[in-house]
């Protein structure tokens, strides 16, 4: 902390005599990763003019002989109304540079124990009209700053703009989503992500890029993701803007006709005010980027006591084969049926089982006691800020309608809810979001996010949200003729890119043919099962389907885990291939997909993953044809890799137990 704060001295001294140089930095805890701040005269490129000294950031990776900027200069600043926070800033103070340790476990997740280690400074700023706080955090896997009004004041003053910008060096390839086009099911995060496109890459929907942005530096050494962490109820969920002016890609707000044109766009709040977090996970290879749990490590700590009724786990699931049977009672005790002979936890009832006809939905949830198996409900959001007629709706909505329906479904046994047709990240939304997940908490109910937007660091602060959609899933083999062709390649920038900041409802496994055949394997479709991480896996196909795989495929969805101890990158390029590890117990559940129309080669290095010893495989690949599975057995070790080949849009997945002496 002496060599912090030292640091920190030298760059105050260095900068005391020129306003237009003034740096402050902080350092991650092993020195590889840095945060820099200056106030200082643009280069009077668009947004940054010569004449005016404003606040700018940058982040640095690497050891001190090799650092190399991998986020250039960009701008930092809020424009409120009646009060202006980017020019005729003046340096106020800096707090102490402080070790922050962060320590929580998760019932669910892609780590069960999350522990991260940073450094955190804080520097104030004041101009003629308020002071400015910026929170700064490095850690060894990335940096994050936030924005505080620290001044009280009991009226609500509303956020313009904000000036925050990203910046992407020379030949930066981005991995990033075009913003959806408003609709009556949109925006939800479904759009197709461009694969590996130039830095300054407009967007195509001219509404801006989606959150989260992945890169890679011009010189392929360094990876980075850019995102955002711990939204509270007053504030809105951002993007970034379509056209990179300046070079620069610039915070961007909701859209006004978005959730039906209801709510503000932009954020309000009393006075203090602590922002969001702008978040930039870095490493020098995709392993840094999957495996960070960055994004929750930044959200508040859950406040609640109890977790032992948060249970994730699988669920079988009637509507992708059949949209009509949540409306037919004895078709879900067929469902359930098959949980409870797969050992599965759930069965999901879809839209308009208020509308059952064959029974009741109190005889399913009957049958399914006398089974064992939990029930979860699907739920319209309703109210004003959607039109969708699928039923139930206008129950979540408006709190005492909701606590109502909350405390009915705790009576009934229900477990958990699936809440869609939100449409919209205004501040308004986000505050429902929130508003739900607190009351179900309170009633012992789990919650889904669908029709949502991205995870943003909820689930540590209400553990009983255990996955959202905001993914172009296999639903779309219903709506989509161009998603078969899409999904191999989008199921390969997934693992690097959404599922990177929250558990993602995919639906995996869909076997059949929907209107829209799937072009992938069935070891593509089987892999999705570990390589998509979400606290409830809903499988997506019928049962008959699912009953015609061999033993050991049938084996390994019945005994698959969706809680796990560790999650590891194992090899894989966005867009080309992913090949990830997840760690339950003693066992190693590994899984990769290939999203080329040419074979794939792969010579997996399990050193990352394996201990010490031998283990046993349990291998399922692609058979002859690319709707059959093969299972072999074949003892491993960290002595020398796995080698497989795998075909045109296929997959593998494995299990690895250790050897019995």
């Amino acid at each position: 902390m002496d060599f912090m704060m030292n640091r920190l001295i030298l760059a105050l001294l260095l900068g005391a005599g020129s306003l237009a140089a003034q740096t402050w930095e902080v350092a991650s805890p092993n020195d590889q990763v840095r945060l820099v701040v200056q106030l200082k005269k643009g280069s009077g490129a668009p947004g940054s003019p010569r004449s005016q000294a404003r606040l700018y950031f940058h982040a640095d990776y690497g050891a001190a002989a090799s650092r190399v900027t991998v986020l250039p200069d960009a701008p930092l600043g809020l424009s409120l109304e009646k009060l202006d926070l980017v020019d005729g800033l003046k340096f106020v103070s800096a707090s102490a540079p402080q070790s922050v340790e962060v320590s929580y476990e998760m019932p669910h997740g892609k780590r069960r124990l999350c522990r991260n280690s940073g450094t955190g400074l804080t520097l104030a700023f004041r101009n003629a009209r308020g002071r400015l706080e910026l929170d700064l955090r490095a850690f060894n896997d990335g940096v994050a700053f936030r924005y505080r009004l620290p001044e009280t004041d009991p009226h609500p003053v509303k956020l313009l703009t904000e000036q925050t910008g990203f910046a992407f060096g020379p030949g930066t390839r981005l991995w990033l989503q075009p913003n959806d086009q408003v609709t009556v099911y949109a925006p939800s995060y479904e759009t197709y992500y461009s694969n590996g496109v130039p830095a300054g890459t407009v967007s195509s929907t001219g509404l801006g890029w989606a959150f989260p942005v992945l890169f890679q530096t011009g010189d392929g050494r360094h990876w980075g993701l850019v995102t955002e962490s711990n939204l509270r109820d007053q504030d809105s969920a951002s993007r970034l803007t379509s056209t990179a002016t300046g070079g620069v890609y610039r915070i961007r707000f909701a859209e006004p006709a978005e959730g039906s044109g209801y709510g503000a766009v932009e954020p309000s709040s009393a006075r203090p005010w602590e922002m969001p977090w702008r978040v930039i996970i870095l490493g020098d290879s995709p392993a840094s980027i999957v495996e960070s749990t960055l994004v929750n490590d930044l959200s508040d700590p859950t406040l609640l006591k109890d977790l032992s009724w948060i249970k994730p786990g699988r669920a079988a699931w009637s509507w992708w084969s059949d949209q009509i049977s949540p409306r037919d009672g004895e078709k879900q005790k067929r469902f359930v049926d098959f949980a409870a002979e797969m050992g599965w936890e759930y069965v999901l009832i879809d839209a308009n089982w208020t509308i059952m006809d064959k029974g009741t939905v109190h005889d399913v949830i009957r049958h399914a006691k006398s089974k064992g198996v939990g029930i979860l409900l699907w739920y319209n959001t309703g109210g004003p800020n959607n039109i969708v007629t699928e039923k139930p709706r206008d129950s979540l909505f408006y709190p005492e309608v909701r606590r109502f329906e909350l405390a009915m479904l705790r009576d009934w046994g229900i477990k958990g809810i699936k809440v869609d047709f939100f449409q919209s990240d205004k501040p308004a939304m986000i505050k429902l979001y929130r508003d739900i997940l607190k009351d179900a908490a309170e009633f012992g109910i789990m919650v889904n996010f669908h029709g949502c937007t991205l995870p943003r660091g909820w689930a540590r602060t209400y553990p009983n949200l255990l996955s959202m959609e905001a993914i172009r899933g296999s639903e779309c083999y219903l709506f989509d003729p161009v998603f078969p062709v899409n999904a191999p390649v989008q199921n390969t920038i997934s693992p690097y890119t959404r599922n990177v900041v929250g558990s993602m409802d995919y639906t995996p496994m869909a076997l059949g043919d929907a209107k829209y055949p799937h072009l992938t394997t069935f070891g593509h479709e089987l892999a999705l099962t570990v390589l998509f991480e979400s606290g409830w896996v809903h499988f997506a196909d019928d049962p008959d389907q699912y009953r015609q795989l061999p033993a050991d495929a049938l084996r390994f969805i019945r005994e698959l885990p969706v809680a796990w101890d560790d999650t590891r990158w194992v090899a894989g390029m966005p867009g080309e291939s992913a090949v990830l590890a997840r760690r339950k117990g003693q066992d190693w559940f590994l899984a990769g997909v290939n999203g080329r129309t040419q074979p794939l080669s792969l010579k997996l290095d399990l050193r990352r993953v394996l201990g010490p010893g031998s283990h046993r495989m349990t291998l399922l690949t692609d058979g002859a044809g690319p709707r059959q599975l093969r299972s072999e057995q074949r003892p491993v070790s960290t002595a020398e890799p796995v080698l497989l080949t795998l075909p045109p849009y296929g997959g593998f997945a494995a299990r690895l137990t250790p050897a019995q002496p």
